[in-house]
């Protein structure tokens, strides 16, 4: 068994949990905050067997779309700092896959 761990922006959340979930994935979100950019993440736990990973990858790579986007970088020009806007590559997915050595799922009648 895998853990499918992937942090993709929010704005493709939707389009990438709807399309695990219509292909049978069961998927875990936590909202997350990038670094650099700090912009809105979203943070994706799936558990699959080891034969499912390459399905969801695909998946993640049909959903979480790369695009442009500008932000501003503040910089100093003659002493004085002021915002400069540079044009950044964001979206896709960052992915690791996980070893799973134990899955255990608990209700309250255990």
């Amino acid at each position: 068994m895998k853990l499918v761990l992937a942090v993709i922006q929010a704005d493709d959340l939707q389009a990438v949990t709807q399309a695990l979930n219509a292909a049978g994935y069961r998927v875990t979100r936590i909202a997350t905050q990038g670094g650099w950019l700090r912009r809105e993440n979203a943070t994706l736990l799936i558990g699959v067997e080891d034969a499912q990973v390459d399905d969801v990858l695909n998946i993640l790579r049909r959903t979480a779309q790369r695009r442009t986007a500008w932000v501003n970088i503040a910089s100093e020009a003659a002493g004085m700092f002021a915002a400069q806007p540079i044009e950044v590559e964001i979206g896709g997915a960052t992915v690791f896959v996980l070893n799973v050595e134990r899955f255990v799922q608990l209700s309250s009648d255990d």
